[in-house]
């Protein structure tokens, strides 16, 4: 005859409530003197003894036991919540979209106990046809950040997408840059935009979108001292940008430029829309000493940029019009952003050296100069081609 259980080791019965079989197990007491019981339970015997075994399993590994129904949704929706203090609002939101549109729609249904690696290298693969490798990089780090939290609070016993390598994308689009004619039509079309100054700023000193959005006036002389010694010629300080702490890209953005006379006639300019600008709107001018603002003072907004800029490129487009090159002024294909490319390759093509553009685009290195930003590679180099001549000559 089989030796009965003593009490409280456990069994298996059918719960009739429930309407289903329940396998339970004691485990001792906690310090509390409470006994320590884990169950399982399924639809048969069978299923409730598997279930008490893995929870019997996660229990020797020290883990909680996470609800069955914890899905990927809940663990993303965590991470968002709770895991991004002190993050740029704006980054937050980007992250919020991303998971929305592709982690939560595509996996948040799934348990995250049953998230297996096969699941995810499906989902970067299908995601790498459609979008480009950056994206990629950011959704495989939204749910890897998302479960490790969950592994770190006791929700699952490993993180699957860690083991999971990130697939190559599609080819993102190629930065451009501007020909020394395409500048000149887009600095001529460019007059009668309220982005003329803006616009001349950024494509004769190479200022960055994010650092001219913030710029102030008194960051901005544009009278020098020629009495100085030696003479300091009007010039703009780029010092901070539009990031959350307010600091420059790198340590070497943070530099003084000079400004072209150009530059200087197109913020001299500024100055007297700006003023006309405030007293055409009164007292809803909000007075913040900007240089670059809306038609009441306020900062731009990058949207707005973008969208002005691409009507200055398409009054470009007509102005260049016989040109064999006009074609290429399609305003659907450029941002802000390549007039500084532009500047870098206009000065390239005039024969300046790749470390004094560097110097004035505040790279942190030649590599970045060259490898991202230099579309014409100037000067030749022809060191080589001279001396072979000579010694063949001979």
């Amino acid at each position: 005859m089989a030796k009965r259980r003593s009490r409280g080791d456990g069994g298996l019965h059918w719960d009739d409530k429930r309407q289903r079989w329940i396998a339970s197990a004691s485990l001792g007491y906690d310090p509390s003197g409470k006994r320590i019981v884990k169950r399982g339970s399924g639809k048969n015997k069978t299923e409730a003894k598997t279930k008490l075994k893995e929870v019997l399993r996660d229990y020797e590994d020290g883990l909680a036991i996470a609800p069955t129904g914890f899905t990927v949704k809940d663990a993303v929706t965590n991470w968002l919540t709770y895991g991004l203090n002190g993050v740029d609002p704006a980054t937050v939101s980007n992250y919020t979209t991303l998971c929305e549109k592709h982690v939560i729609a595509d996996l948040g249904a799934r348990k995250l106990r049953d998230l297996s690696a096969d699941d995810v290298d499906k989902w970067l693969a299908a995601k790498a046809k459609t979008h480009s490798t950056r994206t990629v990089r950011l959704l495989h780090s939204c749910l890897n950040r998302s479960v490790k939290r969950a592994m770190a609070r006791d929700k699952v016993k490993r993180n699957v997408v860690e083991l999971c390598s990130i697939p190559t994308g599609r080819p993102g689009r190629p930065s451009k840059s501007l020909t020394l004619a395409q500048a000149e039509a887009v600095l001529t079309a460019a007059q009668d935009s309220p982005l003329y100054a803006y616009i001349t700023v950024s494509l004769l000193t190479g200022g960055r979108t994010e650092e001219l959005r913030p710029l102030r006036w008194e960051n901005v002389d544009l009278e020098g001292d020629a009495d100085a010694v030696p003479p300091i010629p009007p010039h703009l300080a780029v010092w901070r940008s539009v990031r959350s702490s307010g600091d420059t890209k790198t340590r070497k953005s943070r530099r003084t430029l000079a400004l072209p006379g150009r530059a200087i006639d197109a913020l001299r300019i500024q100055k007297g829309r700006q003023q006309a600008q405030r007293q055409a709107v009164g007292e809803r001018w909000q007075e913040t000493g900007l240089v670059f603002t809306s038609a009441v003072g306020t900062e731009l907004d990058a949207a707005n940029v973008r969208r002005q800029f691409r009507q200055v490129i398409a009054r470009a487009a007509q102005l260049v019009a016989p040109e064999p090159t006009a074609h290429e002024l399609n305003p659907d294909d450029w941002t802000p952003r390549e007039t500084r490319t532009s500047f870098v390759s206009i000065l390239s093509d005039d024969g300046m050296s790749i470390e004094e553009i560097s110097r004035l685009a505040g790279h942190s290195s030649t590599a970045v100069t060259e490898q991202v930003y230099r579309k014409q590679i100037r000067p030749v180099i022809q060191t080589g081609a001279t001396a072979m001549n000579k010694i063949f000559e001979k």
